[in-house]
């Protein structure tokens, strides 16, 4: 199945991409460990998931810094970037999810990535 299990089969194409960052979607367990990734391409600039765009509730702070600082095992502080998974884009003729639920899941996205700056700048 093409959307199930962890990045393991792409990193030999991730490898041979002459790209500075990769944006990847780790907000659901689909993606697999940070590990994975992180052990390959270290190196790179990482877009990471934070914020699922299919669910309703938003993200905890707390649970994004976690993420944070998994990936930070591997990328450098300054290399890693938050995103939301998917960038809550539009499939077809429904959106994945509405604005409001959009605002506050990037406002948990922000409350983490200023905790992180302060505690790691």
């Amino acid at each position: 199945m093409l959307l199930s299990g962890d990045y393991t089969p792409l990193l030999p194409a991730f490898a041979d991409m002459r790209v500075d960052q990769y944006v990847l979607e780790y907000a659901t367990p689909r993606a697999g460990e940070i590990e994975i990734v992180g052990q390959a391409l270290g190196h790179k600039e990482i877009g990471l998931g934070v914020c699922n765009p299919r669910t309703s509730e938003a993200e905890d702070p707390q649970a994004i810094i976690a993420s944070v600082e998994k990936a930070m095992r591997h990328f450098r502080p300054e290399a890693i970037y938050l995103n939301p998974d998917c960038g809550f884009g539009c499939f077809a003729q429904r959106c994945v999810n509405d604005a409001e639920t959009a605002f506050r899941k990037l406002q948990s996205m922000v409350i983490a990535s200023r905790h992180l700056n302060d505690a790691y700048a």
